[in-house]
């Protein structure tokens, strides 16, 4: 009888062993999905963060040639501010910046040049810094 008792309870422990793994493998596949889920949202949510500063960035390549100052300073802000913001988008900022200061006619009135001119100096220091 005792010999019938210790089988018994054997198999009742290696039935419980067998559950609490069966319990692990699924709380570990549920644990593993949700990590996978955030990691896509992760992701989403960079893409469309991405795809939001390049159309600031467009809106202000547009805006540089606006005849409004108050438009221009906008655009400079905004490219100064995306270069901060994105260090792998500084070079294009720098570049697009160079080629509208190089373009844009260098008739000055008085001794210093124009804010918005003044801004693009400013906002090279601020890249390289």
């Amino acid at each position: 009888m005792s010999a019938l008792l210790a089988v018994s309870e054997i198999v009742r422990n290696l039935g419980l062993v067998v559950v609490a793994l069966a319990g692990l493998y699924l709380a570990w596949r549920r644990v593993s999905a949700a990590t996978q889920q955030a990691d896509a949202t992760l992701q989403q949510a960079e893409l469309a963060r991405r795809d939001h500063v390049a159309e600031l960035f467009n809106r202000a390549v547009g805006q540089l040639a606006d005849a409004k100052l108050e438009v221009r300073l906008g655009a400079i802000y905004t490219l100064r501010q995306i270069a901060q913001d994105f260090p792998d988008l500084a070079e294009p900022t720098w570049e697009l910046l160079s080629s509208f200061l190089r373009e844009s006619p260098a008739t000055y009135e008085g001794t210093e040049p124009p804010i918005d001119v003044r801004e693009i100096v400013k906002t090279f220091r601020d890249i390289l810094r």
